[in-house]
């Protein structure tokens, strides 16, 4: 079977030939730039401390899972949230020492650690220098053609080229959206702010105007990186007036007429909303800035980016290693472009409607949806609710299943990451053993109390263990001892990507039967 190409050896095409790499999938990464010499916005690629990105906690928890745990430790998690307007505290958010928390990293150091995972992995080829010019489709894979006349033959292509994608242009797919929808001065410090670890949203007082709204955020070591919202419209910002907005912002901050700082970076960052209008063509496929680009009210394209790259793995692995014996795969990876492009439409619909109104000036005057403006950014800027949360992906559950139950997710939503036990006896958290095989989780209250030879053989579970063995996709069993809204004896099957496919009241053969066909690909209806 021939390899998957990537083109593109970004975050997010690195991150995906990684997670390929865990169901054994062999990847040719084809980059464009040469070794040693890559260039970002025309200048040396070398670190960057004002180009960095929140990841929500699942995200960062992908990259734990990929090996790219390093790259979380030289960034900083938030400890705490909080929205001044001001001077007055309007919102605050404190992440405890177990709970899930947003990591803010640089990018250079994300990329770094990644490129090196991918030149030591056995699954992993990268091909620096090799500017791709032609595609040519094959019915069963796909060729690629560079700049040095070199043909590459592959399974599967993905476009992770980014916003200029060569990969979506010889696909002539369209990229329509909106262009600078919004401009942020940045810069990067080292200085000793008032919020140490955590993340804040200064706004200015109500009739400020725009302008007026500053977000700092810890890199750890004293540093941090500083976006100050620009009015529309607005020229070009000169070193000088970034260099007095910083110091004017440091004075009001620290109530220091001359504040001590380290200038580490600047630029200026323009937000642009795009979406392709297809996501497949046959055997090749766009993600992360090839295919979108969002980025407004504090939401975090590169997050997406890598959301695309967890997605994508799981089903293009199960389809790789299935061709030849079941056509009906190749529908799966369709389901790739309907959810994920779904999930960034929606984003994108839900920063239409909002931003407008934030954006006015003097601030919102009225709550949307029951929330206040403060609100809403901070649920922009933490990677929750309709502006940033994690996407529900509809039509995850099979039609038709027996036994269903309600707990406290919706099919499709993210599972929370409870504590779980394995029968070999592991504990850990259930994201540790997402990004390989479907879960099947039993809820059992007291298992943790008992002998585990004890309760291996007690109630649902000898029939449980019987089952899962014998479904069509290899699964693996979990035992937690409670969930959010689940009753004694529920059983919920869990996609690789943590996306609760069903939860069923006890062990329903055929549904989840149902379940393991769903992750083949295969129809509702389809006889194994």
């Amino acid at each position: 079977m021939d390899p998957v190409i990537i083109v593109g050896a970004g975050p997010v095409g690195l991150a995906l030939s990684l997670a390929l790499a865990r169901h054994a999938v062999p990847t040719v990464l084809l980059d464009d730039r040469p070794a040693g010499d890559a260039e970002e916005d025309g200048r040396p690629a070398g670190p960057r401390p004002a180009r960095t990105v929140v990841l929500r906690p699942h995200t960062a928890a992908f990259l734990d899972r990929i090996g790219a745990a390093d790259a979380g430790e030289r960034g900083a998690r938030l400890t705490g949230w909080r929205v001044l307007r001001g001077g007055r505290t309007q919102v605050r958010v404190e992440f405890g020492d177990a709970g899930p928390a947003p990591l803010h990293v640089a990018q250079s150091a994300l990329t770094t650690t990644l490129a090196a995972l991918a030149e030591n992995s056995h699954h992993v080829e990268v091909f620096r220098g090799s500017r791709l010019t032609e595609l040519a489709q094959e019915p069963y894979g796909i060729k690629a053609r560079t700049r040095a006349g070199t043909w590459w033959r592959g399974s599967w292509l993905v476009g992770c080229d980014g916003a200029r994608s060569t990969v979506r242009k010889l696909l002539e797919v369209q990229y329509a959206g909106r262009t600078a929808v919004e401009r942020h001065a940045v810069a990067a410090v080292r200085a000793d702010l008032p919020w140490p670890g955590e993340g804040v949203l200064y706004r200015g007082a109500p009739r400020s105007g725009p302008g007026a709204e500053c977000v700092a955020r810890p890199l750890g070591d004293d540093r941090w990186r500083l976006d100050w919202l620009l009015p529309p419209g607005g020229g070009v910002v000169t070193p000088e007036a970034l260099v007095a907005r910083l110091e004017a912002t440091l004075r009001a901050w620290t109530g220091t007429r001359h504040p001590s700082y380290e200038l580490l970076d600047t630029g200026v960052h323009t937000v642009h909303h795009r979406l392709a209008r297809r996501w497949r063509r046959g055997r090749a496929l766009l993600a992360g800035d090839a295919a979108h680009l969002v980025g407004s009210l504090g939401t975090q394209q590169l997050d997406e980016g890598l959301a695309d790259a967890e997605n994508l793995a799981w089903k293009l692995g199960r389809v790789w290693h299935q061709a030849g014996r079941d056509d009906s795969g190749d529908d799966l990876v369709d389901t790739y472009a309907t959810e994920r492009r779904g999930a960034i439409s929606a984003r994108l619909r839900a920063a239409d409607q909002v931003r407008p109104l934030l954006r006015r000036a003097g601030g919102l005057r009225a709550a949307v949806r029951g929330k206040s403006a403060a609100e809403l950014l901070t649920d922009g800027h933490l990677g929750r609710g309709r502006i940033g949360g994690p996407p529900v992906y509809g039509g995850t559950a099979p039609t038709g299943l027996d036994g269903v139950v309600t707990v406290g997710t919706a099919p499709g939503a993210l599972v929370d990451d409870v504590q779980v036990i394995a029968p070999d006896g592991w504990t850990g958290r259930l994201s540790e053993r997402l990004g390989g095989d479907p879960l099947v989780v039993l809820v059992a209250p007291g298992t943790r109390v008992w002998d585990r030879s004890r309760w291996l053989q007690a109630g649902l579970m000898p029939k449980l263990v019987r089952l899962v063995g014998e479904l069509p996709v290899r699964a693996r069993l979990l035992v937690a001892e409670s969930y959010p809204g689940a009753a004694a004896h529920t059983v919920l099957y869990i996609r690789p990507d943590g996306h609760l496919m069903a939860a069923l009241a006890g062990v329903r053969e055929e549904a989840m039967r149902l379940c393991a066909n769903r992750m083949l690909g295969r129809p509702d209806d389809a006889e194994e």
